[in-house]
């Protein structure tokens, strides 16, 4: 699926999917559903943490 094709049908600009594989922006829990739901997909799959994300330093 293409960029515009995704941005589309979540309801985005096609920057904002370029930013987000990019990863120079998070999107909001409700825009991570809608993009997963449209790539049939979980939203674990599409955004996993990093083992040592979200740990205590």
């Amino acid at each position: 699926m293409s960029q515009q094709a995704l941005a589309e049908a979540a309801g985005v600009s096609r920057q904002t999917i370029a930013n987000i594989e990019r990863g120079s922006y998070a999107p909001s829990v409700y825009l991570s559903l809608r993009i997963a739901r449209t790539l049939a997909l979980t939203v674990e799959t599409l955004f996993p943490l990093d083992a040592n994300e979200g740990d205590p330093q």
